[in-house]
């Protein structure tokens, strides 16, 4: 039975309203909406809401959309996926593309993306897996990283994950050189053994949660377990009530996850006091609209509302869906993914 405290129906309808509408504030980010499509599909999956035909038809039609294709033109194109059409071009159904010579794909955003899809239970045919990962290729750098885009300013931690998991879903991985991501993972080791954003930069619990789950998702676990006892410790010593991800910061509602996620990918979840977090998790609920806020005092958001809900699954709450640490998706999700409902599984 749901906990008299978990306002689920209130997240229902949060969650559903972002898919349709989301608040003036978040025009800024609109290149990002691909990210905020997944964050609510993926809270809805939490959750075990399922979704009508029309609405799954119609979501699926308009990640497909923001597909950017090969160009027959200019074979130097990185594909995957945008993550709004804000270029005015688009990928019809019928695999006809047009193209626009500043029109290209992010990482993140091809990891969003895939997720979404495979969310919305669809068989990914119309994914171009050797174009991505082709791309990805080309977005590795001579350190191991990966930058998001092609002739991208910025390359780190976060999407060293990305292609990582991107290649995971696709089942993929010529796009990746494994040795050199993993020896940037082991050079962004910090003194106190969390992980930065690169070599030499502070321990954050988010590049830790992409470190550790990078390394699971390349079958890499005997580095993983290099990193086990003094790693969980440096995890551990972030939790108060919740979990912040830096040290001598408040609790933060997303790091339940990220924090949370690191420890489980380290075979350490039974060591975080799942009661305090949960009982901090209660606390930023927002009770008039749903959803979490970053703080108990915040408005909700929708990205630390869909990490909230990733927090509250990881701690094994009634009401909300199990998942896996390292993909960020329920296991019902992976399940399909694992699939031959997935094309090439049937290949």
């Amino acid at each position: 039975m749901d906990s008299p405290d978990f306002l689920r129906e209130k997240h229902v309808r949060y969650f559903k309203q972002c898919l349709k509408l989301l608040p003036r504030p978040y025009t800024g980010g609109d290149t990002n909406r691909m990210t905020f499509v997944y964050f609510a599909l993926g809270a809805l999956d939490l959750l075990g809401v399922e979704f009508d035909k029309d609405e799954r038809d119609s979501i699926v039609e308009w990640i497909y959309a923001q597909q950017i294709l090969p160009d027959p033109q200019d074979r130097g194109r990185v594909c995957g996926f945008r993550g709004a059409p804000f270029m005015g071009t688009h990928s019809r159904a019928d695999g006809n593309a047009t193209f626009h010579p500043y029109d290209g794909a992010h990482i993140t955003m091809t990891y969003t993306a895939i997720q979404c899809l495979l969310i919305l239970r669809d068989d990914l045919s119309r994914v171009d897996r050797s174009a991505i990962t082709a791309g990805l290729a080309k977005l590795q750098q001579p350190d191991g990283s990966f930058a998001p885009i092609q002739d991208g300013m910025e390359s780190d931690m976060r999407f060293l994950y990305c292609a990582c998991a991107v290649s995971y879903m696709l089942n993929d991985w010529s796009g990746v050189d494994i040795d050199s991501a993993v020896r940037y993972i082991s050079d962004s080791r910090s003194y106190d053994f969390g992980f930065g954003q690169g070599p030499h930069l502070e321990s954050h619990g988010g590049s830790t949660y992409c470190a550790l789950a990078s390394l699971w998702l390349m079958c890499r676990h005997d580095t993983l377990r290099e990193y086990v006892a003094a790693t969980t410790k440096w995890c551990l010593s972030l939790q108060d009530q919740g979990f912040h991800g830096r040290q001598y910061k408040q609790d933060d509602t997303c790091y339940s996850f990220w924090i949370g996620a690191s420890l489980h990918l380290l075979s350490a979840g039974h060591l975080i006091n799942d009661t305090a977090n949960i009982q901090f998790l209660m606390t930023t609920q927002n009770k008039m609209i749903g959803g979490f806020g970053k703080y108990q005092t915040s408005l909700p958001d929708i990205l630390h509302s869909y990490m909230g809900l990733a927090g509250l699954s990881l701690g094994e709450f009634p009401g909300v869906q199990s998942m896996s640490p390292a993909l960020n998706l329920t296991d019902a999700t992976v399940k399909f993914l694992a699939s031959e409902a997935v094309t090439w599984k049937r290949q």
